[in-house]
């Protein structure tokens, strides 16, 4: 299973890129592969701000459909379009070309919250 060390994780699988005041969100390895093969991702919240924990768009594979919840509060300032064509890229690629949203960052002080590489491993067994 593959987890980067340089991104910060969620307990609800994402994860986070933190670039200056604006974050990469994506959901993560073990989140593709227990959902299978993902065929529709769905984000209507774009240039909306949206509250750490409130979800920002659903995932729909071929087994669920998963709601995606936002790692950190800010405003959505960017859909990957690509997903609407390609949602596989996700399993393809979860932490390059199957990025979902990018945010400008409203609470610093949450990056706190998030979980390093190894902590990530901890909660998902690896």
């Amino acid at each position: 299973m593959n987890i980067p060390q340089e991104l910060k994780y969620t307990k609800d699988h994402e994860w986070v890129k933190i670039e200056g005041d604006t974050a990469t969100i994506g959901v993560t390895d073990f989140a593709q592969g227990e959902l299978g093969d993902i065929v529709y991702v769905e984000v209507e919240t774009l240039d909306e701000t949206l509250e750490k924990e409130e979800v920002f768009g659903t995932v729909e594979a071929v087994k669920t459909v998963s709601d995606l919840y936002m790692p950190l509060s800010g405003e959505i300032i960017e859909f990957n379009d690509s997903l609407e064509d390609e949602p596989e890229k996700v399993n393809e690629d979860p932490y390059g070309e199957g990025w979902m949203i990018k945010i400008k960052l409203s609470d610093t002080s949450e990056l706190e919250d998030l979980l390093s590489a190894d902590e990530y491993k901890e909660v998902v067994g690896s």
